[in-house]
């Protein structure tokens, strides 16, 4: 039997006409089979390069006999563990399937179509295609030498705009928005807007300018949904677990649109442990903080200029026209790196800070590829 290749043309909603969907990279192994190679090291992501913290791993170990089960849909323990760190109610938190999960879901819930969104660009994919899906306008502003254009922003803002992302540090340039910018945004923001700040990699900034947005603005009252997760320096990506902290109403909202099983049970208690290792949390942003420094010498010696200052875990990179060579190139020699083109920049690359042992491979498979390059 053969499945049907044509449906009605009315079938589609049209609002998704016009959208390319997100591409993920190939996985290390599909890479390794394709191209034959030994080794292969993924740059591409921004994923911590560190397994789950070792209670975590336990936790996970633990849940195992239960996996016949639905987890809880509700994520109550690891809503009350949140809601009781952070200082906010229980009901002003959302647990869902990764902060990426939590962009779409709070476009389900606040736009309809027609609707506007204002973002800075180039910055994170989920900005501009989740309000498409629900056929909502996302106006692009440029960024301003790499960070975002807050005062841009707020000039693009009209009556039918309803969300506005600002993501600190920025994806894919790694810079930030510091505490007086967004101060002076809140001061301005009019009141129909509900400002979505994206924190995902929260726990790597050192900055003493940058803000705690939950402490500092939801908490102070601010029409603010805080987005955050569990899948970089706590290394649960695989897992996808995320939340976000707002207001009430937009919590509750999010929840009439949100699946109701979510978010795994090994998901959850794995998260639920992490948040009390403190001492490991604070090793892996040491860690990163020297893979970052090698990494950026890395791609000076190799005659690159990588945007700084970035305070994640990854740089930004413009490599010119011949961006989809040198990245062929490297994916080759066994580097795996993220072209910039569907996040709006597609003269550059992201690389992201991996061990020491990850970076010096990338340096030789650099040095092998750039007398060819030039």
């Amino acid at each position: 039997m053969t499945l049907p290749r044509d449906v009605p043309a009315d079938l589609i909603r049209s609002a998704l006409g016009d959208i390319v969907p997100y591409e993920p990279g190939k996985p290390v192994e599909e890479v390794q089979r394709e191209l034959g190679l030994e080794r292969v090291v993924k740059l591409a992501s921004n994923e911590g390069p560190h397994a789950p913290f070792p209670a975590a791993a336990e936790a996970i170990e633990r849940a195992l006999s239960e996996f016949n089960r639905y987890p809880d849909g509700g994520c109550f323990r690891l809503r009350s563990a949140l809601a009781e760190r952070l200082g906010v109610r229980f009901e002003e938190i959302t647990v869902c399937a990764g902060a990426d999960a939590v962009i779409g879901y709070v476009c389900q819930a606040c736009l309809d179509p027609g609707d506007e969104v204002v973002t800075g660009w180039p910055s994170f994919v989920s900005f501009v295609l989740d309000p498409l899906k629900v056929g909502a306008l996302p106006i692009r502003v440029p960024l301003r030498d790499h960070r975002f254009d807050l005062d841009a922003m707020l000039e693009a803002v009209t009556p039918r705009t309803k969300l506005a992302f600002v993501a600190t540090p920025n994806n894919p340039t790694g810079t930030m928005t510091a505490r007086a910018e967004l101060d002076g945004w809140f001061e301005r923001v009019p009141e129909h807007v509900l400002t979505v700040v994206d924190q995902a990699y929260f726990e790597y900034v050192e900055d003493p300018d940058y803000p705690d947005t939950v402490a500092e603005y939801a908490r102070a009252g601010r029409r603010i949904l805080v987005l955050r997760t569990f899948s970089k320096i706590y290394g649960l990506a695989g897992l996808r677990v995320g939340y976000g902290v707002g207001p009430e109403p937009v919590i509750t909202a999010i929840g009439k649109v949100r699946r109701a099983f979510d978010v795994t049970s090994a998901a959850q208690e794995a998260a639920i442990v992490s948040l009390d290792d403190t001492a490991e949390l604070a090793r892996r942003r040491a860690g990163n903080r020297e893979a970052m420094a090698a990494l950026e010498d890395t791609l000076r010696r190799h005659g690159f200029d990588p945007v700084t200052p970035a305070v994640a875990n990854f740089f930004f990179v413009e490599t010119g026209e011949d961006v989809a060579e040198l990245n062929d190139a490297l994916l080759r020699r066994g580097v795996i790196v993220r072209p910039m083109g569907p996040f709006g920049a597609p003269r550059a690359l992201r690389i992201t800070a991996g061990t020491l042992d990850e970076i010096a491979f990338l340096s030789e498979q650099l040095q092998a590829v750039m007398p060819a390059r030039a």
